[in-house]
């Protein structure tokens, strides 16, 4: 089976300057009315075989600068059965599509947080995956919070992989793709696609996250659909800072397409499933996932901590908490 994947490059529409649930909400539905246009005509163009679609990082909303934790989750967060959802739905279903995004989101076991959550919405308008953001700097992850999100959803939550029509897809975000333990964790429970929704610098010198989705496709014999912002509008950045880059690479780590800058669906490309499973099943040297001796490492990982579970447990989820836990990290790691 072969269809066409888009990594659909947006403009993301910031909602720092609003102040209410109402008001943020308002600029959500708006952005997603402009996304069905922007993705029915993009679709009119490469054509009907064009099944899976990625959009940017946090493209709802921009992300979180002066807010608190609280007052992020209290105006920005989605929630989980909330009508932005609902519209999201909707519209996945006029357009018939497997449709990828990442948003900021309410989880009612974590009352005081919001974690970065990939999702995937199917034809049907079901949501079919939900993974949370595993590495940021200063937002929290379910490994700041372990025990209790063990406890909520147990292990295999952290690494999703969905089985579709269209193959197994999975999910990872932002900097995740420069920390190669979440791709194969995804690659060993069968993932063939990953898609890759972020917002990153684009530079016409390689960047470490563009060095490291090639690096990923490569390790795990996969297909990587990344999709970066357009630039952000109403934000103190230069409005072009997080822009260009979004690309399809193939399961040997060579580039199918690739946007430019500004807002783009130039980077769409065929995915061969065929080709890729029958490449998976030749042994080979260049057969690398068939190849790993996970023994090999797994008593090194499980000897060394390095940044701490559970800091949250005890302590808020503000800027100055991360830096202060990685300071110390730093100091253990290098003393």
């Amino acid at each position: 089976m072969s269809y066409k994947a888009l990594a659909l490059q947006l403009t993301c529409q910031t909602v720092n300057a609003y102040q209410t649930r109402d008001e943020v909400e308002a600029v959500m539905l708006n952005t997603i009315d402009r996304l069905e246009k922007q993705l029915a005509a993009s679709i009119n163009i490469i054509g009907r075989d064009t099944l899976l679609v990625v959009v940017p990082e946090y493209f709802l909303t921009g992300f979180p600068t002066t807010e608190t934790t609280h007052e992020w989750r209290e105006k920005a967060a989605l929630e989980i059965d909330g009508r932005i959802y609902e519209a999201l739905s909707a519209m996945v279903q006029r357009q018939q599509v497997y449709f990828s995004g990442n948003a900021y989101e309410q989880d009612p076991f974590f009352p005081e947080l919001f974690f970065q959550t990939s999702f995937i919405i199917g034809p049907n308008g079901d949501v079919l995956l939900r993974y949370r953001r595993l590495n940021s700097m200063v937002s929290p992850t379910p490994h700041d919070v372990w025990e209790l999100y063990l406890d909520a959803y147990g292990y295999e939550s952290l690494f999703p992989v969905v089985k579709t029509n269209i193959g197994n897809l999975a999910c990872l975000a932002s900097e995740d793709i420069l920390y190669p333990e979440v791709a194969r964790c995804l690659a060993v429970r069968g993932a063939e696609v990953l898609l890759h929704s972020t917002s990153e610098i684009g530079s016409p010198l390689p960047t470490q996250r563009n060095v490291a989705k090639l690096a990923r496709a490569i390790e795990n014999m996969a297909y990587v659909v990344s999709a970066n912002s357009a630039g952000m509008t109403d934000s103190a950045l230069p409005v072009g800072s997080l822009d260009a880059g979004s690309k399809v690479i193939d399961p040997k780590g060579l580039v199918l397409a690739e946007a430019g800058y500004g807002e783009s669906m130039v980077a769409n490309a065929d995915i061969d499933l065929a080709a890729l499973r029958e490449f998976r099943q030749r042994p080979s040297a260049s057969n690398l996932l068939a190849r790993q001796r996970l023994e090999l490492y797994s008593e090194s990982y499980a000897k060394h901590s390095l940044y701490p579970p559970n800091t949250l447990l005890s302590q808020p989820a503000e800027r100055q908490q991360f830096i202060r836990t990685q300071q110390e990290v730093i100091k253990k790691l290098y003393s």
